[in-house]
């Protein structure tokens, strides 16, 4: 028994020192500069619990940095972790105008994850003219279903809407302090579960329904919507279902719980397949996670698709196009 445990921990250590070897095999290459050289800045805006960096950790976990090794002008955005799409798209907003009244330039590439996606529809729909591209990551761009469950489970004025509510003006809080992100006192339950659910979701794009697929679960949406271009990536979970690396024991292990909330296994453990088309598609089955696809936690991933390749190879997509 000793024995076979012992083959275990020995198969599990083997198998991150081969993905930690091959999703940092950049270190042994010279990057070609100009690879990745776009005409505007790309801004990264994450999804709830967002943040740019908390004692040194990325939420785009080492994604920004790469970039800029390959030429690319990047910027992290710092929004309010738990908010409406609204409320985060008007921080969003503030933060690109300043952005691009620093460096001259008078657009940026936005690439968001998760709710950074609709937080930046937003700023497309109300100031087109400061984007020149969307690309959606995993993004929430219908709502979840494991929403739909919290709200079942915390019904409006509940003592389990209390609280949630205290617990996220409470991590809220901490995250924002950590990071120095704005509107420490402005963390809400009720306003995550209003932006995340299928309902409100629905709601939030016909109010801004540019790019989003008509159907119900269509693949594509128009690409280009008052001079903005959009594209989206994806992914399903790996070979093991949401559980991509034994290792990462935080998000993986919260994601082998998240599959209860939906009605079938397409989905990425937090933001059903479904949901994450927006635009242009490049690729929806790749065998991420939610949180693999900003490279969480610390990298560790599993043998698959380096998510910093995809990030690099679109942003020389964007070049290509002009943008």
């Amino acid at each position: 028994m000793k024995t076979q445990a012992l083959r275990t921990v020995f198969a599990v250590l083997f198998f991150n020192l081969i993905s930690i070897s091959y999703t940092h095999a950049w270190f042994f290459s010279s990057p070609n500069k100009s690879y990745a050289d776009t005409e505007y800045p790309i801004v990264l805006v994450g999804g709830f619990f967002a943040f740019d960096a908390v004692v040194g950790i990325e939420y785009f976990y080492g994604i920004a940095d790469d970039l800029r090794r390959y030429g690319a002008e990047v910027y992290e955005t710092d929004v309010s972790e738990f908010q409406t799409n609204e409320f985060r798209g008007e921080e969003l907003l503030k933060q690109i105008e300043d952005y691009l009244a620093l460096t001259g330039h008078d657009k940026v590439n936005i690439i968001a994850h998760s709710q950074g996606s609709p937080t930046a529809r937003y700023v497309a729909s109300v100031k087109p003219e400061l984007i020149a591209s969307i690309t959606s990551v995993h993004g929430m761009n219908k709502g979840t279903a494991l929403a739909d469950a919290i709200r079942f489970l915390a019904p409006e004025d509940s003592f389990m809407e209390s609280v949630l509510e205290n617990l996220a003006n409470a991590v809220g809080f901490l995250l924002s302090s950590l990071s120095g992100g704005p509107n420490k006192s402005s963390q809400s339950a009720i306003a995550i579960l209003e932006a995340a659910n299928t309902v409100e979701a629905a709601k939030f794009n016909e109010r801004h329904p540019a790019a989003v697929p008509k159907s119900s679960c269509g693949t594509r949406g128009d690409h280009k919507v008052n001079g903005v271009r959009y594209w989206s990536w994806g992914g399903t979970g790996g070979t093991f279902g949401k559980i991509t690396n034994p290792v990462d024991l935080i998000d993986d292990l919260l994601l082998s719980i998240t599959p209860l909330t939906f009605p079938n296994n397409k989905h990425d453990g937090v933001v059903p397949k479904c949901g994450q088309y927006l635009g242009k598609p490049i690729r929806h089955n790749y065998k991420h996670n939610h949180v693999d696809a900003v490279r969480h936690l610390f990298g560790l991933i599993g043998f698959t698709t380096n998510p910093k390749t995809l990030y690099r190879n679109h942003a020389n997509r964007l070049k290509k196009a002009g943008l």
